[in-house]
């Protein structure tokens, strides 16, 4: 038969646990624990009747008060574009030189496009549009298609080579693999084009001369300075979108090549894309 002890200075109970000399109180859950675990469960169980509450396979109970975080955050939107809608309307409708005249409009225009640059564009043509192996560089003066705010928003808008039924189109031949050179011609082609990374077209009708006049001139220009309209590289920059290397060349003109960068028409509002377009206009001839 257990016997009963009592503490001296608490009064309560022992529980007969004894730790080197330290005994186990056997005393009462504190009054606030108890009430708090009350008010919380009461919660819970309102909870349960007025907020959705209890997954149904593809569903959930909707609660009374009918409260929808989807419904709160689409709201919540519409009041942020609802408040925007002044200057987002006048950055989609407005003439490029009308938004640029106006340097609070213009403002709102690269604050907006800064970050959805970071978002969209800055992970192939890098940091302030550095460029990077296959991505065109974008903070110098030379573009593909073109590069005041018009050609570049259409550009945006289009996309290369994309699914968009306008999206500008550019493809290079495969001079190696279907056979429309031979190995050694390549290999002077390959020399010839290497140069002209130095800005220098040589007048003397050299084989390698001949051989771009014959074969690559129709796209690259008689001057080898590209055809903007076309979307043809400039190959007297020494900043080339595959590389100026002699192995880069020479696989160029063995495989082709064919860029291609997304529509933004289906992902970015007119207002977005014009904004990005005056974004990216900015960015020519940042280069130090």
């Amino acid at each position: 038969m257990s016997v009963e002890e009592r503490d001296p200075v608490s009064g309560y109970l022992t529980t007969g646990h004894d730790w080197n000399g330290i005994k186990e109180l056997n005393s009462p859950v504190p009054r606030i624990v108890l009430a708090f675990m009350v008010v919380t469960h009461l919660y819970a169980l309102v909870a349960w009747f007025l907020l959705p509450t209890w997954p149904l396979g593809q569903s959930f109970t909707k609660g009374l008060l009918g409260i929808d975080q989807k419904t709160a955050v689409a709201a919540d939107l519409a009041a942020a574009n609802a408040a925007r809608a002044g200057w987002t309307d006048a950055l989609a409708t407005l003439e490029f030189d009308a938004i640029r005249a106006d340097p609070d409009l213009m403002a709102r225009a690269l604050a907006t496009a800064r970050p959805l640059y970071g978002q969209n564009c800055q992970a192939c043509h890098g940091a302030g549009g550095i460029g990077g192996p296959g991505f065109p560089r974008l903070n110098d003066d030379i573009w593909l298609w073109g590069g005041t705010a018009d050609e570049i928003s259409t550009t945006l808008r289009v996309g290369i080579n994309a699914a968009h039924p306008d999206t500008h189109f550019a493809q290079m031949p495969a001079f190696g693999r279907d056979e429309l050179l031979t190995r050694a011609e390549i290999l002077v082609l390959t020399d010839y084009v290497q140069t002209l990374g130095n800005g220098v077209i040589s007048a003397d009708p050299a084989e390698g001369a001949v051989l771009f006049q014959t074969n690559c001139a129709a796209c690259h220009g008689e001057d080898a300075r590209g055809v903007e309209a076309s979307g043809a590289p400039n190959l007297t920059d020494a900043d080339r979108v595959y590389g100026g290397d002699a192995a880069s060349i020479r696989q160029t003109l063995i495989a082709g090549r064919q860029g291609q960068m997304p529509s933004w028409q289906s992902r970015l509002s007119e207002a977005e894309i014009r904004a990005m377009a005056l974004y990216v206009e900015g960015l020519a001839g940042a280069a130090p």
